[in-house]
């Protein structure tokens, strides 16, 4: 565990931080050898970053592996020894050089397809949203329509008499028929004495 910790913070330290100080002063001071030297760097770090999550599961187990991990990032590091340096041009450098075509093909062939993915999912992704608004405005339509057929007829027209029962106009226009009704009344009374007071 101890060995783990310190790995890490070398690692870190002077594996990421230091050549990252040590390339802004190359930028700064525009120095080509000191461009080249950290690209080179930075390139081997990007593989043996890659390495170690791989090693980190399988070989973790081996005897002195975290103290082999800080040695070999001081080597990378070393103005004597030009890990890097050495690594870069004997092993990485060939190797890209022969692939580089074959790369390049990968990654097109790569940035085509993921940009295809990317449409075909987002569409994918715009009908589950239009099916899901379509669903939701659906189910409410459904709520709203039950709650209405929940009524029956009955319960309907119940509810517009006592509606009009209430409202001032149907009153008034009850008052006026009752009233026209008791006109009628007294009209058809008067009419009848006057025929029975000539009759007689």
């Amino acid at each position: 565990m101890v060995s783990w910790i310190i790995s890490r913070l070398v690692v870190l330290v002077f594996g990421t931080l230091y050549p990252a100080y040590s390339s802004y002063k190359a930028v700064k001071s525009k120095d080509v050898r000191e461009y080249v030297k950290w690209m080179m760097y930075w390139i081997i770090f990007a593989l043996f970053t890659t390495a170690e999550v791989i090693t980190d599961i399988f070989l973790c187990w081996l005897p002195f592996y975290y103290e082999l991990k800080i040695a070999f990032v001081v080597w990378l590091l070393s103005p004597y020894t030009k890990g890097s340096s050495v690594l870069y041009r004997k092993f990485v450098h060939p190797t890209l050089s022969s692939k580089e075509k074959d790369i390049d093909e990968y990654l097109c062939q790569a940035k085509d397809k993921s940009y295809d993915t990317l449409v075909h999912f987002g569409r994918k992704g715009l009908n589950v949203a239009a099916t899901a608004a379509v669903m939701a405005a659906t189910k409410g339509q459904g709520v709203l329509s039950d709650r209405l057929r929940s009524f029956s007829m009955q319960d309907l027209s119940s509810l517009q008499s006592e509606g009009q029962a209430r409202s001032p106009a149907s009153v008034i226009t009850q008052q006026a028929s009752s009233q026209q009704h008791r006109t009628r009344a007294m009209m058809r009374s008067k009419s009848e004495t006057g025929y029975s007071k000539a009759s007689s």
